[in-house]
C-alpha cells in the first residue's frame, strides 16, 4: 500500500473532464481502481468558465456522457455550497472557498491525468487539488485571482488578456490553494498521476485538445505531491518526443508550480523512483 492511513469514506479526485475528451483517463482502468477502495467514489467541481460543467445539472448530464456514472460521483459545490480552507503564510490567499462536501470525507485519493494546461504550464496532483477542489463560482475565482469587482467572468472571458494574473502569480496562487488542502487532510492524502495520452492541453479543453505527440510513460504514486509532481516534470524533461509540452509548461512558467510548493514546505523535491512490474 502507498498510504496505510486512506481509511474511512474515502473521497477518489478525479477530472472528469469535457464531454467526449479523447484523452480522459479509461473509464474501466477508474472502474476497477475505485472497487478496489472500500466505501469510495469520485468528486468534483463545477467550472469557472461557461461549459457542460458550469451548473451542477449540465456536469452531471457530461459525467453520463462521459461514462462515470458507474459509482456516485459527488459534485462537492453543488447548489452554490462551499466551505473555507485556511491559508497558513500563503502567498496571496488567507482562504479558499472548497466544495461544501469535501468535509464530508475522511481521506482522499488524488488521481490526477498528469498532462500539460492552458494556464497552469502542466496539470499535476497540484493543480487537481487546488483549481479541482475549490468551489467553481467562488474557490476557483479566488484561486485564479480574478477581480471579483468586475462580477463574474463574462461567458467570453480572454483568459490571456490580463484579467487573471498568470505565470509566477498563478502557480503561487495554486500552491496557496493546495497547500489549504494538505494541510487540512494531513497523512490521509495520497497522490496517484497517470502519464498517458499527455496533451498539451488539459482535459477541460473536451474535443478541442490537442493530439498528444509523445509516449505514455506510466503510473506514479506518492504520498508526496511535491515529489510525484517533480518527478512526472523530470521525466517530461528527460524524453526525447516532449518538445510540445515542455514549450507548454515554459511559455506558462509552469515549474513555478514547483518552486511554490517547495517554499511552502508542502513536500521534497528530491525522490527515488522504485519501478514496480
Amino acid at each position: 500500500m502507498i498510504n496505510g492511513e486512506i481509511y474511512g469514506k474515502v473521497a477518489i479526485k478525479l477530472h472528469t473532464g469535457e464531454p467526449n475528451g479523447p484523452n480522459i483517463l479509461p473509464r474501466d482502468m477508474v472502474k476497477a481502481f475505485q472497487a478496489q477502495v472500500p466505501n469510495s467514489n469520485i468528486i468534483e467541481t463545477n467550472t469557472l468558465y461557461v461549459g457542460k460543467r458550469y451548473t451542477t445539472e449540465d456536469h452531471l448530464a457530461t459525467i453520463k456522457t462521459n461514462g462515470w456514472n458507474f459509482c456516485e460521483v459527488d459534485i462537492m459545490d453543488a447548489d452554490e455550497g462551499y466551505v473555507n480552507f485556511p491559508v497558513r503564510n500563503g502567498f496571496h490567499l488567507k482562504e479558499v472557498a472548497m466544495g461544501g462536501h469535501l468535509v464530508n470525507y475522511d481521506s482522499v485519493i488524488v488521481l490526477t491525468h498528469f498532462k500539460g494546461h492552458a494556464m497552469g504550464g502542466f496539470g499535476g496532483s497540484l493543480k487537481n487539488i487546488a483549481i479541482g477542489m475549490a468551489s467553481g463560482h467562488v474557490g476557483k475565482v479566488q484561486v485564479h485571482g480574478y477581480d471579483t469587482k468586475l462580477g463574474m467572468p463574462p461567458k467570453d472571458v480572454n483568459w490571456f488578456d490580463g484579467t487573471f494574473p498568470l505565470k509566477e502569480h498563478l502557480m503561487e496562487r495554486m500552491a496557496d490553494s493546495g497547500k489549504a488542502t494538505c494541510d487540512y487532510f494531513g497523512k490521509r492524502i495520497v497522490f496517484l498521476n497517470v502519464m498517458r495520452r499527455m496533451s498539451v492541453d488539459c482535459d477541460c479543453a473536451g474535443t478541442r485538445a490537442a493530439e498528444p505527440t509523445c509516449a505514455d510513460v506510466g503510473i506514479l504514486a506518492s504520498t508526496d505531491i511535491l515529489a510525484i509532481d517533480q518527478a512526472c516534470c523530470d521525466l517530461v524533461y528527460s524524453a526525447k518526443d516532449t518538445a510540445d509540452l515542455r514549450k507548454r509548461i515554459e511559455d506558462r512558467h509552469g515549474l513555478h508550480q514547483l518552486t511554490a510548493m517547495a517554499h511552502h514546505k508542502m513536500g521534497n523535491s528530491q525522490y527515488e523512483l522504485i519501478s514496480v512490474d
